[in-house]
């Protein structure tokens, strides 16, 4: 819908993949049925995935002149095979924690070239996107790979962060066992407030049957985590990267991989025991179940918003920075996905918005409102 809405307003689209396993082929074969170059299927390799991206952005006689973004894989392409392209490129929209990071890292490095806009830490991107969504979709994705149940299990959840607050969330009410790893004391202390146990995860590693990544960093669990965990644990991500479980060092002779089902691998060692490894290690969400339509809609709204500020800003408004989105934006956002639920805004008298000091049609909240 995204592209379709992008082409409707006359932006001429191509596109790739985020994910090697994300892509549902039935999007991608309507969508070039419908007139837009894509090159995504599901399942490709890593070179596969390279390929597909250097296809998309080189082509003769066409040239970019805005980035849609989800895990700053393009535009790292774009910078490292074709960086002359950037003299067209009016700006970078974001939607992602690694994506973002990367260009966090290229601004304080002075190599961003142009202005970018981090719509992951817009409200409705956090709060809605990535808590509720996460919330129904890591079960959903438990669900469709292991058939678990959930009740009495015990889990530790890497992160606590909004993604994973909505993973602890939908456990603990399935009766799960929850502890959470935190490296920030804020987010750490929210979970002890949550009725979560705060613990390292050495401290757990034995005992867990399901271990779930949310940091958005990488080696979180590492090869002597998974030395160390049970016969039959499941291990899987629900942040971006596939670098967050070091799924590379389980690549060796003396461990055996057994495909059992799509998505899901027995990783073997000598004595037996065996680990349920998730998609690879990459994002459990995206690649082993859907995203409910109704939040991506948000997260849709938010990105083709950002893509027409940045292109339509008069020059000099942004510098060659990184930016969130204007609050007005996030709340209008919000606005147009009310009237799903029937909801009915109370509205500010003068005499209210003066006293809050507030224009009483927005913004409500304070730029760094998150």
């Amino acid at each position: 819908v995204l592209m379709e809405t992008l082409g409707a307003l006359g932006a001429q689209c191509r596109w790739a993949a985020c994910n090697i396993y994300s892509t549902l082929n039935e999007v991608a074969a309507a969508l070039a049925e419908s007139g837009f170059p894509v090159f995504a299927w599901k399942g490709e390799s890593e070179d596969d995935f390279w390929w597909c991206i250097d296809r998309c952005v080189n082509v003769e006689g066409w040239q970019p002149n805005m980035i849609l973004d989800d895990g700053g894989d393009l535009t790292h392409w774009i910078y490292k095979k074709y960086p002359n392209m950037f003299k067209k490129i009016k700006g970078i929209v974001e939607e992602s924690v690694t994506g973002v990071h990367r260009l966090y890292q290229l601004s304080k490095a002075g190599k961003l070239c142009v202005p970018a806009m981090n719509v992951n830490d817009s409200v409705t991107k956090q709060k809605f996107d990535n808590l509720y969504c996460c919330r129904e979709s890591i079960l959903d994705g438990l669900k469709r790979t292991t058939d678990m149940m959930f009740g009495g299990k015990q889990v530790v959840v890497c992160g606590y962060g909004e993604v994973g607050k909505g993973c602890c969330a939908a456990l603990k009410a399935m009766g799960s066992i929850v502890y959470v790893t935190e490296i920030d004391p804020i987010c750490a202390l929210q979970a002890c407030m949550d009725g979560f146990r705060l613990v390292k995860l050495n401290e757990v590693i034995r005992q867990v049957d399901i271990v779930i990544t949310c940091t958005g960093n990488k080696n979180v669990v590492t090869r002597e985590h998974l030395d160390r965990m049970k016969n039959s644990c499941i291990v899987c991500n629900m942040g971006h990267s596939n670098t967050e479980i070091d799924v590379a060092s389980l690549r060796t002779p003396e461990l055996t991989w057994e495909r059992v089902r799509s998505q899901v691998d027995h990783v073997i060692w000598p004595d037996g025991k065996r680990i349920v490894l998730l998609a690879e290690g990459r994002l459990l969400n995206l690649s082993c179940s859907t995203v409910p339509t109704f939040v991506l809609s948000i997260t849709a709204t938010t990105q083709a918003l950002a893509l027409i500020e940045l292109y339509n800003a008069p020059e000099g408004r942004y510098k060659q920075d990184v930016y969130l989105l204007p609050k007005k934006m996030d709340e209008y956002v919000a606005s147009l996905h009310l009237p799903t639920f029937d909801a009915h805004l109370t509205e500010l008298t003068d005499e209210q918005a003066k006293y809050l000091g507030l224009n009483k049609n927005g913004p409500f909240k304070p730029n760094y409102y998150r």
